[in-house]
């Protein structure tokens, strides 16, 4: 009978220093890997979901930027971080979609290396132009272009990145020569647009929007195969005259594989509530984002479905990476 009380004993006492059983999921702040420089769409994005999904779980959420080498930097650091649920990484087409596509080798593997949790949403990428170039259509700035090859310069949230394969999409289905000019992130970059030292920019929606409507920057096309709400007098690319045409950009959170799956239940669950809420939704159109929340299981193959479509896609349309 001493036995049996014994064993009981150590089994309880293995449950109460358990970090899963012990307290209810989360019981200390969340660090938010965004693997992109402040500023960017991705950025924009993130900070808003995190902001809500903080308050739905009662831990504060710290989101830190970990630009560098197209997000996978900042990719990296969560897939080889503790897999407790406390480091959790606001992924998207560039870390789970494009540069599994574009780079020959990665310091994570895409599958392998993460628990997907919940899609976010998607965006456009919308091309703009700095009003000083004499375009108003993506038709003129092709004209302009072969008229000019190689002066004008195009700037990218880095090499391999969403900002960079639409506009080098745009290149080879056009014929012409733009200079590129990579930057550690879309902010960077939106600021050297803004200041008039490049001149053309293919990113993100949600970055672009209020500059957009400032006048600082003007809309070519959006770059999605339906048009965007925020700016309904935007073509699409194919309505511009590249049929075919088409990056959309998306949103997902991830953690490291091998976490818990409570706790990707507790995160999805809050997620999926967050996303749907009518506030939420009106606030993410704001920026141009549409919300498409889905399980771990949708998740996961929709970025096997990504993984194979670029893969294709960057092999047909012949980019090439500096």
């Amino acid at each position: 009978m001493k036995i049996i009380v014994l064993a009981l004993g150590v089994a309880l006492s293995l449950v109460a220093i358990s970090p899963v059983h012990s307290q209810a999921y989360p019981n200390r702040p969340i660090r938010a890997i965004v693997p992109i420089a402040p500023g960017g769409g991705t950025d924009i994005t993130g900070r808003l979901v995190t902001t809500r999904l903080s308050e739905a779980l009662g831990q504060q959420i710290v989101v830190d930027n970990r630009a560098g080498g197209g997000g996978t930097i900042g990719a990296s650091i969560v897939a080889k971080a503790q897999p407790d649920g406390y480091t959790i990484l606001f992924g998207s087409i560039s870390t789970h979609g494009l540069n599994p596509a574009i780079f020959k080798k990665l310091p994570y593997d895409h599958i392998k290396d993460f628990a997907p949790v919940s899609r976010i949403g998607t965006v456009p990428n919308v091309l703009v132009v700095h009003p000083s170039l004499p375009v108003k259509s993506v038709s003129d700035l092709i004209k302009y272009a072969r008229a000019n090859p190689g002066k004008i310069i195009y700037g990218s949230a880095g090499i391999g990145s969403p900002t960079h394969l639409s506009v080098e999409l745009l290149r080879s289905m056009a014929g012409i020569n733009l200079l590129h000019v990579p930057y550690k992130g879309a902010g960077p970059a939106l600021v050297e647009l803004l200041g008039g030292q490049t001149q053309v920019m293919c990113t993100s929606l949600a970055g672009q929007l209020p500059h957009i409507k400032a006048g600082r920057v003007r809309a070519l096309a959006v770059t999605t195969v339906k048009r965007n709400a925020q700016v309904p007098d935007v073509p699409t690319m194919i309505e511009a005259g590249l049929p075919g045409y088409e990056v959309t950009i998306w949103y997902a959170v991830f953690t490291p594989a091998g976490v818990p799956k409570a706790v990707i239940t507790r995160l999805n669950s809050e997620l999926v509530k967050l996303l749907n809420a009518p506030d939420m939704k009106e606030r993410m159109a704001q920026i141009g984002v549409d919300p498409a929340p889905s399980t771990p299981q949708e998740l996961a193959a929709f970025v096997k479905s990504e993984t194979a479509k670029w893969t294709k896609t960057v092999q047909e349309a012949g980019v090439k990476l500096e």
